[in-house]
């Protein structure tokens, strides 16, 4: 079990460990099949030794990735988690193979990554427009159940101290966030994580029921700001916060509104941080109790809002590794330019990015 990190000051940097490992913490959006980015950047980062992942927050996809990685980095560090990253998602591909949600050959000439022109995806959003899971789906069959039972052994988690794990879920009744950490999270967890209300049924936990935690954090960063020692966070951004045209199509609106709904949280909460900062900045004395959180950001803007929200149900191999690539390749780039600001200042201007 890793050692338990010696408790600082809410104010200082802390920027390695004795070991000289810079501590970071990782927030992980929620994107469907746009994950395999995500998978992508957690492996560049992974091969790095000079940096140790303190705590990881993650929600839908998210929470996925987060989940398998914690479970590698308990079992067998940074190679355990790698391995264990790249065997889930070969297996969602895997699984996706039987469905209806295959590109079209016009989708892989036209919009590589793509839905758009698949009969099956066209054929399954008409329907999901008339019947909800509950008539289409009333056996409740998920196959990523199956995916996640297969890859991760939730008990190893429960027992390893290796990393701070966080998922969070959506409270269909009370409309709360639920925050599901290394000692609570199971199978159950991450799939009422992932739970988009128009596919599955809600999932059903201790009498309460949830859907997909994107509606109240994409990912939430106050666990980490809570519970981790490290002051560096790094979102890794799924969900484009700015986009090149005005979206003029029923499709193109349709996917823009769901990028605003799940972006919304995450620009709130980075809101109050930003307060938060400036005060500290200021001089503001609250006998130290405030925390100063250094933001850091890997996305692909310029790619990801090039594709459709169609693209999220897309787990061919093919477009899963190329976003795995650009992954690697967009974390290589943060690493290079800014691993020198890792407990040291930010690498991300709030303000810019964010409100």
């Amino acid at each position: 079990m890793a050692r338990k990190a010696t408790a600082k000051p809410a104010g200082s940097a802390g920027p390695a460990g004795a070991d000289g490992k810079k501590k970071i913490n990782i927030a992980l959006q929620g994107g469907g099949s746009h994950g395999a980015f995500a998978w992508g950047v957690l492996d560049r980062l992974l091969e790095d030794d000079r940096v140790e992942i303190e705590g990881i927050v993650g929600t839908s996809a998210g929470a996925m990735n987060a989940s398998v990685c914690a479970y590698g980095l308990s079992v067998g560090g940074n190679a355990g988690a790698r391995e264990a990253l790249g065997t889930f998602w070969r297996r969602i591909s895997d699984a996706a193979k039987t469905g209806i949600l295959q590109p079209s050959i016009w989708d892989k000439i036209l919009r590589p990554g793509s839905l758009d022109m698949s009969p099956g995806f066209i054929f399954s959003d008409a329907i999901s427009r008339i019947f909800s899971p509950y008539q289409l789906n009333p056996s409740n069959f998920n196959p990523l159940k199956d995916v996640l039972s297969a890859t991760v052994d939730f008990e190893a988690i429960h027992k390893s101290g290796r990393v701070k794990l966080f998922i969070c879920a959506s409270n269909v009744m009370t409309g709360r966030i639920r925050v599901f950490n290394h000692t609570d999270v199971s199978v159950d967890a991450v799939l009422a994580s992932a739970c988009l209300p128009f596919l599955f049924q809600a999932v059903e936990i201790d009498g309460q029921f949830f859907w997909d935690g994107g509606y109240m954090g994409n990912p939430p960063l106050y666990p980490l700001i809570y519970n981790c020692d490290s002051r560096d966070v790094l979102i890794v951004q799924l969900n484009p916060i700015r986009i090149p045209e005005l979206p003029k199509t029923a499709q193109a609106i349709l996917d823009r509104v769901n990028t605003l709904s799940f972006n919304s949280s995450l620009m709130r909460e980075m809101r109050a941080i930003n307060f938060v900062t400036k005060l500290i900045d200021n001089g503001f004395d609250d006998g130290g109790r405030l925390k100063r959180m250094l933001l850091h950001t890997i996305d692909a803007e310029d790619v990801l809002s090039r594709l459709g929200v169609s693209s999220k149900l897309n787990a061919d191999w093919d477009f899963l590794t190329t976003l795995h690539k650009l992954g690697r390749e967009r974390a290589e780039a943060f690493l290079v330019q800014h691993f020198d600001k890792v407990g040291v200042e930010s690498s991300t201007n709030m303000e810019e990015k964010f409100l």
